[in-house]
């Protein structure tokens, strides 16, 4: 009951300052990409401290050494919303987020990561969407940003594997650039379903990067899924021990 309720308050506080912070970007449209940037991490970078706060969910990173200095692609596991909050909120350099086109269209939230000028994948047209995303993922990395994408491409269960696609190992060997496996066990504290939080602690693991050069498509991502669920099962292997 006592976890139910904190969720609610977390819920509340989300939905009271989504609104008002969205509107807020709006009016900065005019400013350039960086100001909109930073002012819009901060909203995310408060809901991970106010979910520290109000529900009892801590992280801790291990790997941080890993972190190249220069280009990457970032691909992560995805078992819920938080680390789409905390990793745009945490990493040392600007990230840019691979989305599908239709999520422009909602209101406000939408709207805001409009401005912030992510790639976003038109699926109608095709094959000349991934051509898009190459043209737009190579000016985002000449600009200083790293790419994130989740290769699952839906958040998966807990302890649960999805089929890895190869979309950002596509992307990183077209574009020469190494990928940065990252494992997340987020769902032990903020699942899917149900909607009520747990208290506990959240791992990110980043692996080492993993040059491009002489991969295939599907042997790097291969060589992606490996680390990232090997990671998974050490932070936490009760999850998986179920699974089984």
């Amino acid at each position: 009951m006592l976890n139910a309720l904190r969720s609610a308050l977390f819920l509340a506080i989300q939905v009271a300052t989504v609104i008002p912070y969205a509107l807020v970007l709006l009016l900065l449209a005019p400013a350039p990409l960086r100001w909109r940037y930073r002012f819009a991490i901060g909203w995310p970078r408060a809901m991970i401290a106010v979910a520290r706060a109000v529900c009892g969910i801590r992280w801790q990173v291990k790997g941080l050494e890993n972190l190249p200095k220069g280009q990457a692609i970032l691909l992560s596991k995805h078992q819920s919303t938080w680390e789409t909050f905390f990793l745009i909120a945490h990493m040392p350099r600007d990230l840019c987020f691979v989305f599908k086109r239709e999520l422009l269209w909602l209101p406000f939230f939408g709207w805001g990561i409009a401005l912030l000028d992510m790639i976003h994948i038109d699926r109608s047209r095709g094959r000349d969407a991934f051509e898009s995303v190459v043209s737009q993922g190579q000016r985002k990395l000449d600009q200083g940003s790293w790419i994130i994408m989740f290769p699952e491409g839906t958040r998966v269960p807990r302890g649960s594997r999805g089929k890895y696609k190869t979309g950002g190992t596509r992307l990183a060997i077209r574009t020469d650039t190494p990928v940065v496996p990252i494992a997340v066990d987020s769902a032990r504290c903020w699942p899917k379903r149900p909607w009520v939080k747990q208290p506990g602690l959240i791992t990110v693991s980043i692996g080492p990067a993993i040059a491009s050069t002489g991969h295939s498509a599907d042997s790097l991502m291969a060589e992606v899924e490996t680390w990232i669920e090997s990671e998974m099962q050490r932070s936490d292997p009760q999850a998986y021990a179920r699974a089984a």
